[in-house]
């Protein structure tokens, strides 16, 4: 048995690690996401609402931040934590409940790889719909290319403005 619970943790340290490789330094602005990093109060949040005998699911986009939480509640002595392998992007619509018109494969995304349409469930969801979704997509593509033109043009004047000021 102590060969499997070895497998478990050195399959969980290499997934993490393949998150961060992959994630760590990418997150944030691009993905909505922060990148991964540890929250110190997680734990004392979920022991002031939920005792420890309650039926706990937890879930994120990837489902490796979920995995790290879910070792974490089962430290502390939470029995019957359950997690979603793939997070929210692999859950299927009739496996869970939900509020809302929000996919699941969706919940989770943010940043300006939403905003762009970059993300893989977008993809999807373009090949599907037709050019409507891209088109959309492709006119914030274009606006954000004329806003960075709009502030590169800008900088540079006032780069102008200020070597006229010194001389």
């Amino acid at each position: 048995m102590q060969v499997v619970g070895e497998e478990y943790e050195l399959r969980q340290m290499k997934d993490m690690a393949a998150a961060r490789k992959r994630w760590g330094s990418f997150g944030g602005w691009w993905s909505g996401v922060p990148t991964l990093s540890y929250n110190s109060q997680f734990l004392s949040k979920v022991e002031e609402k939920f005792p420890k005998d309650t039926d706990l699911i937890v879930a994120c986009q990837k489902g490796l931040r979920s995995l790290a939480a879910c070792e974490l509640l089962c430290n502390a002595g939470y029995q019957n934590v359950f997690w979603i392998q793939g997070g929210l992007e692999a859950a299927e619509e009739e496996d869970l409940q939900r509020e809302g018109s929000q996919p699941f494969k969706f919940a989770g995304i943010g940043g300006l790889s939403e905003f762009l349409g970059w993300t893989d469930q977008q993809r999807a969801a373009a090949a599907k719909e037709g050019w409507q979704y891209r088109l959309v997509f492709s006119a914030r593509m274009v606006g954000l290319f004329l806003a960075a033109d709009a502030l590169y043009i800008a900088a540079q004047q006032v780069g102008r403005y200020l070597q006229e000021i010194r001389s």
